[in-house]
């Protein structure tokens, strides 16, 4: 497997030993690709996962999304008033705590994740496509233990 550094005649030296360039290489793979697959949806991965999880946790509030995909409150924030305001998801008040708001997704924002969804199912074969899947159980195992800060001792 060749890179673009030796392709042009320049190697890599020895940022080629260094994990976190690899990584940062992989994901910008991957995020150039998800971003033409949601070209024509006008969404963001980030807008995509917020709608994925309203849908799938009823009943949540926005420092539940936030918490649950590690956003900060002010991304969270933002991402949610730009889905208010395309009329994919409303705010409600909660039943079982009257002084919470949860989220709940508009027809419009169920139709728009429908349409995610697809693009991330062609997306996540154009990705998987490249492992095995005993390789894809390994992969999912070595990230989680990157970012799962439960799974450090």
């Amino acid at each position: 497997m060749s890179n673009r550094g030796e392709a042009s005649g320049v190697g890599l030296a020895g940022i080629d030993d260094i994990l976190g360039f690899h990584i940062r290489l992989a994901h910008g793979a991957v995020y150039r690709h998800f971003t033409e697959s949601f070209a024509d949806l006008g969404l963001t991965q980030k807008q995509v996962s917020t709608l994925w999880l309203i849908e799938d946790g009823v009943g949540l509030s926005q420092a539940d999304v936030a918490a649950r995909l590690q956003m900060d409150r002010a991304t969270t924030m933002g991402i949610m008033r730009r889905m208010e305001k395309r009329g994919y998801l409303v705010r409600e008040r909660s039943a079982k705590d009257g002084r919470k708001d949860v989220l709940a997704l508009t027809d419009h924002g169920r139709a728009a994740l429908a349409r995610a969804k697809a693009a991330v199912e062609e997306h996540e074969n154009w990705l998987k496509a490249r492992f095995t899947d005993q390789e894809l159980r390994t992969l999912l195992a070595l990230l989680r233990r990157i970012y799962d800060d439960t799974r450090m001792s």
